[in-house]
Protein backbone atom coordinates (compact mmCIF):
# COMPACT_ATOMS: atom_id res chain seq x y z
CA UNK A 1 0.00 0.00 0.00
CA UNK A 2 1.23 3.42 -0.88
CA UNK A 3 2.19 5.96 1.72
CA UNK A 4 0.73 9.81 0.99
CA UNK A 5 1.76 12.67 2.26
CA UNK A 6 -1.51 12.71 3.75
CA UNK A 7 -1.12 9.59 5.92
CA UNK A 8 2.04 10.86 7.33
CA UNK A 9 0.75 13.94 8.60
CA UNK A 10 -2.32 12.40 10.43
CA UNK A 11 0.46 10.40 12.32
CA UNK A 12 2.01 13.24 12.89
CA UNK A 13 -0.63 14.52 14.31
CA UNK A 14 -1.99 11.97 16.46
CA UNK A 15 1.22 10.29 17.59
CA UNK A 16 3.40 14.04 18.04
CA UNK A 17 6.44 11.78 16.40
CA UNK A 18 8.09 13.41 13.32
CA UNK A 19 7.70 13.04 9.75
CA UNK A 20 10.57 10.48 9.34
CA UNK A 21 10.02 8.41 12.09
CA UNK A 22 6.01 8.49 10.69
CA UNK A 23 7.40 7.84 7.48
CA UNK A 24 9.16 4.83 8.10
CA UNK A 25 6.66 3.08 10.69
CA UNK A 26 3.76 3.33 8.07
CA UNK A 27 6.30 1.52 5.45
CA UNK A 28 6.93 -1.02 7.47
CA UNK A 29 3.26 -1.60 8.32
CA UNK A 30 2.31 -1.23 4.76
CA UNK A 31 0.30 1.81 5.56
CA UNK A 32 -1.69 0.30 8.66
CA UNK A 33 -2.32 3.21 10.66
CA UNK A 34 -2.62 1.77 13.96
CA UNK A 35 0.00 -1.05 13.29
CA UNK A 36 2.05 2.01 13.09
CA UNK A 37 1.10 3.55 16.22
CA UNK A 38 1.91 0.57 17.99
CA UNK A 39 5.50 -0.05 16.22
CA UNK A 40 5.96 4.09 17.83
CA UNK A 41 5.44 2.97 21.16
CA UNK A 42 7.39 0.24 20.86
CA UNK A 43 10.62 1.73 19.85
CA UNK A 44 9.83 4.43 22.89
CA UNK A 45 8.88 7.32 20.48
CA UNK A 46 4.99 8.34 21.16
CA UNK A 47 6.17 8.31 24.87
CA UNK A 48 7.20 11.61 23.84
CA UNK A 49 4.67 12.12 21.51
CA UNK A 50 1.82 11.71 24.71
CA UNK A 51 4.36 14.66 26.87
CA UNK A 52 4.49 16.62 23.88
CA UNK A 53 1.88 18.75 24.89
CA UNK A 54 3.44 19.29 28.80
CA UNK A 55 5.05 22.87 29.56
CA UNK A 56 8.51 22.52 29.52
CA UNK A 57 9.95 25.45 31.29
CA UNK A 58 12.67 24.41 33.13
CA UNK A 59 15.98 22.77 31.75
CA UNK A 60 19.25 24.89 30.97
CA UNK A 61 21.16 26.96 29.69
CA UNK A 62 24.34 26.22 28.28
CA UNK A 63 27.73 28.36 26.86
CA UNK A 64 30.33 26.50 25.38
CA UNK A 65 33.30 28.50 23.74
CA UNK A 66 36.44 26.50 21.83
CA UNK A 67 38.90 28.96 20.66
CA UNK A 68 36.93 31.81 18.89
CA UNK A 69 33.68 29.74 18.34
CA UNK A 70 30.70 29.81 20.81
CA UNK A 71 27.28 28.50 21.40
CA UNK A 72 24.47 29.47 23.91
CA UNK A 73 21.58 26.90 23.74
CA UNK A 74 18.56 26.75 26.05
CA UNK A 75 17.05 23.04 26.42
CA UNK A 76 14.16 22.89 27.92
CA UNK A 77 12.45 19.77 30.38
CA UNK A 78 9.32 19.68 32.65
CA UNK A 79 11.17 19.52 36.06
CA UNK A 80 14.23 20.59 37.62
CA UNK A 81 14.92 16.68 38.84
CA UNK A 82 15.33 15.86 35.02
CA UNK A 83 17.56 18.76 33.90
CA UNK A 84 19.92 17.47 37.01
CA UNK A 85 20.21 14.28 35.73
CA UNK A 86 23.45 13.12 33.86
CA UNK A 87 21.51 12.12 31.16
CA UNK A 88 20.29 15.63 30.47
CA UNK A 89 23.73 17.08 31.39
CA UNK A 90 25.59 15.01 28.47
CA UNK A 91 22.66 15.65 26.00
CA UNK A 92 23.46 19.35 26.52
CA UNK A 93 26.95 19.18 26.40
CA UNK A 94 26.85 17.14 23.04
CA UNK A 95 24.38 19.32 21.60
CA UNK A 96 26.29 22.42 21.90
CA UNK A 97 29.21 20.53 20.26
CA UNK A 98 26.88 19.27 17.33
CA UNK A 99 26.33 23.24 16.49
CA UNK A 100 29.66 24.00 16.27
CA UNK A 101 30.88 21.24 14.22
CA UNK A 102 27.52 21.56 12.04
CA UNK A 103 26.78 25.08 12.23
CA UNK A 104 23.33 24.52 11.26
CA UNK A 105 21.18 27.35 10.35
CA UNK A 106 18.24 26.88 13.09
CA UNK A 107 17.00 24.27 15.50
CA UNK A 108 15.18 22.10 13.26
CA UNK A 109 18.24 21.87 10.81
CA UNK A 110 20.47 20.59 14.38
CA UNK A 111 17.67 18.06 14.82
CA UNK A 112 19.02 16.58 11.47
CA UNK A 113 22.49 16.85 12.21
CA UNK A 114 24.57 13.38 13.90
CA UNK A 115 25.18 14.31 17.59
CA UNK A 116 28.59 15.04 18.01
CA UNK A 117 30.43 12.10 19.83
CA UNK A 118 26.91 9.71 18.30
CA UNK A 119 26.04 7.76 15.82
CA UNK A 120 22.53 9.00 15.54
CA UNK A 121 20.87 12.50 14.81
CA UNK A 122 20.04 14.93 17.36
CA UNK A 123 16.33 14.10 16.67
CA UNK A 124 16.57 10.34 17.14
CA UNK A 125 19.49 10.80 20.57
CA UNK A 126 16.24 13.58 21.95
CA UNK A 127 13.34 11.49 21.33
CA UNK A 128 15.61 7.91 23.18
CA UNK A 129 16.38 10.45 25.56
CA UNK A 130 12.78 11.77 26.58
CA UNK A 131 11.13 8.94 26.29
CA UNK A 132 12.55 6.01 27.42
CA UNK A 133 15.23 7.57 30.36
CA UNK A 134 14.18 11.17 31.43
CA UNK A 135 10.15 10.23 30.42
CA UNK A 136 9.34 13.88 30.36
CA UNK A 137 9.08 16.22 27.45
CA UNK A 138 12.38 17.71 26.35
CA UNK A 139 12.86 20.62 23.70
CA UNK A 140 15.80 22.38 22.26
CA UNK A 141 14.20 25.62 22.22
CA UNK A 142 16.78 27.79 20.51
CA UNK A 143 20.63 28.75 20.28
CA UNK A 144 22.99 30.85 19.03
CA UNK A 145 26.54 30.63 17.92
CA UNK A 146 28.86 33.54 18.14
CA UNK A 147 32.77 33.82 15.70
CA UNK A 148 35.73 36.18 17.63
CA UNK A 149 36.95 36.99 20.68
CA UNK A 150 34.38 35.80 23.52
CA UNK A 151 33.48 35.48 27.26
CA UNK A 152 30.97 33.97 29.30
CA UNK A 153 29.00 33.22 32.37
CA UNK A 154 26.36 31.03 33.50
CA UNK A 155 24.74 32.04 36.68
CA UNK A 156 22.89 28.89 39.27
CA UNK A 157 23.58 26.18 37.20
CA UNK A 158 21.81 27.29 33.59
CA UNK A 159 19.34 29.72 35.05
CA UNK A 160 20.74 32.16 32.86
CA UNK A 161 23.47 32.49 30.21
CA UNK A 162 25.34 34.89 28.27
CA UNK A 163 27.76 35.53 25.60
CA UNK A 164 29.86 38.50 25.07
CA UNK A 165 31.92 39.23 21.76
CA UNK A 166 34.73 41.85 21.96
CA UNK A 167 36.49 43.00 19.42
CA UNK A 168 40.10 43.92 20.32
CA UNK A 169 43.52 43.83 19.30
CA UNK A 170 44.36 41.86 22.23
CA UNK A 171 45.08 38.46 23.39
CA UNK A 172 41.40 36.81 23.68
CA UNK A 173 42.85 35.15 26.86
CA UNK A 174 43.55 38.60 28.52
CA UNK A 175 40.47 39.97 27.95
CA UNK A 176 38.70 37.54 29.07
CA UNK A 177 37.93 38.70 32.72
CA UNK A 178 36.80 41.56 31.11
CA UNK A 179 33.99 40.12 29.12
CA UNK A 180 33.33 37.56 32.01
CA UNK A 181 32.41 40.85 33.92
CA UNK A 182 30.05 42.47 31.50
CA UNK A 183 28.20 39.37 30.79
CA UNK A 184 27.63 38.90 34.62
CA UNK A 185 26.72 42.57 34.33
CA UNK A 186 24.17 41.30 31.69
CA UNK A 187 22.77 38.48 33.90
CA UNK A 188 22.08 40.34 37.24
CA UNK A 189 20.37 43.41 35.28
CA UNK A 190 19.22 42.31 32.23
CA UNK A 191 19.18 45.25 29.87
CA UNK A 192 17.08 45.98 27.05
CA UNK A 193 19.34 47.23 25.07
CA UNK A 194 23.53 47.25 24.30
CA UNK A 195 23.94 51.05 23.68
CA UNK A 196 21.38 53.97 22.47
CA UNK A 197 22.27 53.40 19.38
CA UNK A 198 20.37 50.21 19.31
CA UNK A 199 17.35 51.65 21.09
CA UNK A 200 14.32 52.24 18.67
CA UNK A 201 13.29 55.86 17.77
CA UNK A 202 9.54 54.80 18.52
CA UNK A 203 10.67 53.40 22.02
CA UNK A 204 12.00 56.47 22.04
CA UNK A 205 9.46 58.84 21.60
CA UNK A 206 6.42 56.45 23.58
CA UNK A 207 8.88 57.37 26.41
CA UNK A 208 8.37 61.15 25.65
CA UNK A 209 4.86 61.09 25.21
CA UNK A 210 4.13 59.35 28.91
CA UNK A 211 6.79 61.86 30.37
CA UNK A 212 4.33 64.83 28.55
CA UNK A 213 1.48 63.14 30.12
CA UNK A 214 2.73 62.70 33.48
CA UNK A 215 3.68 66.57 33.43
CA UNK A 216 0.51 67.39 32.29
CA UNK A 217 -0.98 65.44 35.59
CA UNK A 218 1.65 67.31 37.57
CA UNK A 219 0.12 70.92 39.04
CA UNK A 220 3.70 71.48 39.46
CA UNK A 221 4.65 71.19 36.06
CA UNK A 222 1.80 71.58 33.55
CA UNK A 223 2.00 75.37 33.61
CA UNK A 224 5.97 75.46 33.62
CA UNK A 225 7.66 76.80 29.85
CA UNK A 226 7.80 74.72 26.82
CA UNK A 227 11.53 75.13 26.89
CA UNK A 228 11.81 74.25 30.68
CA UNK A 229 10.04 70.26 30.55
CA UNK A 230 11.84 69.76 27.03
CA UNK A 231 15.29 70.12 29.25
CA UNK A 232 13.12 67.98 32.15
CA UNK A 233 12.62 65.43 29.49
CA UNK A 234 15.90 65.49 27.93
CA UNK A 235 17.02 64.29 31.50
CA UNK A 236 15.02 61.88 31.75
CA UNK A 237 14.95 60.41 28.53
CA UNK A 238 19.44 60.48 29.46
CA UNK A 239 18.21 58.14 32.86
CA UNK A 240 16.25 55.92 31.05
CA UNK A 241 19.21 55.12 28.90
CA UNK A 242 21.29 54.53 31.74
CA UNK A 243 18.78 52.07 33.13
CA UNK A 244 17.81 50.17 29.68
CA UNK A 245 21.41 50.30 27.89
CA UNK A 246 24.08 47.60 28.87
CA UNK A 247 26.88 49.84 28.32
CA UNK A 248 25.79 52.76 30.20
CA UNK A 249 24.35 51.17 33.02
CA UNK A 250 26.34 51.67 36.40
CA UNK A 251 28.85 48.97 36.67
CA UNK A 252 27.78 46.69 39.38
CA UNK A 253 31.17 46.09 40.70
CA UNK A 254 31.94 50.05 41.01
CA UNK A 255 29.15 51.84 40.74
CA UNK A 256 30.82 55.08 40.19
CA UNK A 257 31.60 54.14 36.52
CA UNK A 258 29.28 52.81 34.01
CA UNK A 259 29.59 49.29 31.79
CA UNK A 260 31.41 51.25 29.18
CA UNK A 261 33.46 53.27 31.01
CA UNK A 262 35.20 50.55 32.73
CA UNK A 263 35.58 48.59 29.60
CA UNK A 264 37.90 51.29 28.29
CA UNK A 265 39.90 51.84 31.28
CA UNK A 266 41.05 47.80 31.24
CA UNK A 267 41.37 48.62 27.87
CA UNK A 268 43.97 51.19 28.58
CA UNK A 269 46.08 49.62 31.31
CA UNK A 270 46.14 46.32 29.04
CA UNK A 271 47.23 48.72 25.96
CA UNK A 272 44.79 48.32 23.76
CA UNK A 273 41.33 49.00 22.86
CA UNK A 274 37.92 47.05 23.30
CA UNK A 275 34.67 47.07 22.02
CA UNK A 276 31.86 44.97 23.61
CA UNK A 277 30.51 44.11 20.15
CA UNK A 278 27.90 41.97 20.68
CA UNK A 279 26.13 40.21 24.25
CA UNK A 280 23.26 37.69 23.86
CA UNK A 281 21.55 36.22 26.83
CA UNK A 282 19.10 33.58 27.53
CA UNK A 283 17.18 33.12 31.32
CA UNK A 284 15.86 29.72 31.22
CA UNK A 285 11.87 29.28 30.48
CA UNK A 286 11.49 33.27 29.91
CA UNK A 287 8.38 33.25 27.60
CA UNK A 288 6.94 29.84 28.46
CA UNK A 289 3.98 29.70 29.88
CA UNK A 290 4.68 27.36 33.01
CA UNK A 291 1.23 25.05 33.86
CA UNK A 292 0.53 24.73 37.71
CA UNK A 293 -0.17 21.39 38.53
CA UNK A 294 -2.34 19.32 41.75
CA UNK A 295 0.52 16.96 42.00
CA UNK A 296 -1.64 14.27 44.04
CA UNK A 297 -4.49 15.26 40.83
CA UNK A 298 -1.69 14.47 38.46
CA UNK A 299 -0.58 10.51 40.15
CA UNK A 300 -4.84 9.73 40.25
CA UNK A 301 -4.83 10.88 35.94
CA UNK A 302 -1.77 8.70 35.65
CA UNK A 303 -3.80 5.78 37.89
CA UNK A 304 -6.51 5.92 36.04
Amino acid sequence: MAVTVKDIKELMTLTGVGMMDCKKALVAADGDQEKAIEALREKGLATQAKKSGRAAAEGAVAAVVKGETGVLVEINTETDFAANTDDFKAFVAAVADTIIENDPADVEALKACKIAGGDKTVDETLTELAGMKIRENIVIRRFVKLNGKLASYVHNGGSIGVMVKLDTELAADAVNYIGKDVAMQSAALNPSYLDRTQVPAEVVEKEKEIMLAQMAEDPKMANKPEKVKEGIIAGKINKFYKENCLLEQAFVKDDKVSVQGYVDAEAKKLGGSIVVADVVRFERGEGVEKKEENFADEIASMIK
